[in-house]
């Protein structure tokens, strides 16, 4: 059975950190049916353990996490495991079983999830393959596809059971510009060919802009921005300028915390060389 709330996701007051360092702080965030949602940030701000969060995988020291109403951290095993069915999940270096050729790459969630006999799992397979282009490389494996090849059909195992909710961590990672646009339009399209909603991970702007109706920004383990698109671009918050329009000046600095240069060099202003 299929999602049937306004809201795919809920995240409430959400908290979450590795040993003392905190990684999540009070974070907020709601994401309704039918959109393709851009979840951004810099490298290293909690974007991927945010997905971890909602999908069960880590166990936040405080808040919830609920998708379509269901508190994801207060399911049992079994509970869980029938959420998943109804998530598609590309993973961010694709995560493709490396002995399995790409046709049963692909398959594995129709054999794993459903009882389908193997001449429909067989058909719907080429479907998924065709919708990505790769419906001719369904013999080959992991190993013999380029870092394109193997991002598109992650993408084609991600939607084989046609979710209600697809989450996509840094899908443009080291891609080249026409595998890159290739991969968007196909986020895209598909997501408006499902009809369900899609989570977009990524820092790179330009194809997040593209691609996504909502954008929430995070920074310092919290949503630090949010709106419609087109709203985002023509905001005048000094953090969403800055990180959507690419300034180096702006309230996210360019060097991390540290004493004053001259201390760290042991030169007192009376003693430094003269710039010539």
């Amino acid at each position: 059975m299929g999602f049937t709330c306004d809201n795919l996701i809920e995240i409430r007051d959400l908290h979450f950190a590795y040993g003392k360092r905190r990684v999540i702080s009070g974070l907020e965030l709601d994401i309704p049916r039918g959109k393709v949602v851009a979840i951004l940030g810099t490298s290293g701000c909690g974007k991927s353990t945010l997905l971890q969060l909602i999908g069960g995988a880590l166990r936040p020291a405080k808040g919830t996490v609920k998708v379509c109403g269901q508190d994801v951290h207060a399911l049992d095993h079994d509970g869980l495991y029938r959420l998943r069915r109804q998530i598609g999940m590309m993973f961010q270096k694709g995560g493709l079983f490396s002995d399995l050729t790409v046709f049963d790459n692909v398959a594995f969630p129709m054999r794993e999830h459903t009882g389908l006999p193997e001449a429909v799992i067989s058909d719907l397979v080429k479907m998924k393959l065709n919708a990505v282009g790769l419906r001719g490389a369904h013999h080959l494996f992991p190993t013999e596809l380029s870092g394109g090849m193997a991002r598109r059909v992650a993408l084609a195992r991600a939607i084989a059971l046609d979710p209600d909710l697809l989450i996509y961590d840094e899908p443009f990672a080291g891609l080249d510009p026409i595998t890159l646009n290739v991969i968007c339009h196909l986020i895209r399209t598909l997501s408006d060919a499902l009809g369900g909603t899609s989570v977009v991970v990524t820092y790179d702007v330009p194809e997040a802009l593209k691609l996504a109706d909502y954008l929430y920004l995070m920074g310092e383990g919290k949503i630090l921005a949010h709106g419609p698109t087109d709203e985002m671009i023509r905001s005048d918050d000094p953090f969403t300028r800055q990180f959507l329009h690419a300034q180096p000046d702006g309230p996210v600095p360019f060097h991390f915390p540290a004493r004053p240069l001259a201390e760290e060099l042991d030169l007192a202003p009376a003693t430094r060389p003269p710039i010539r």
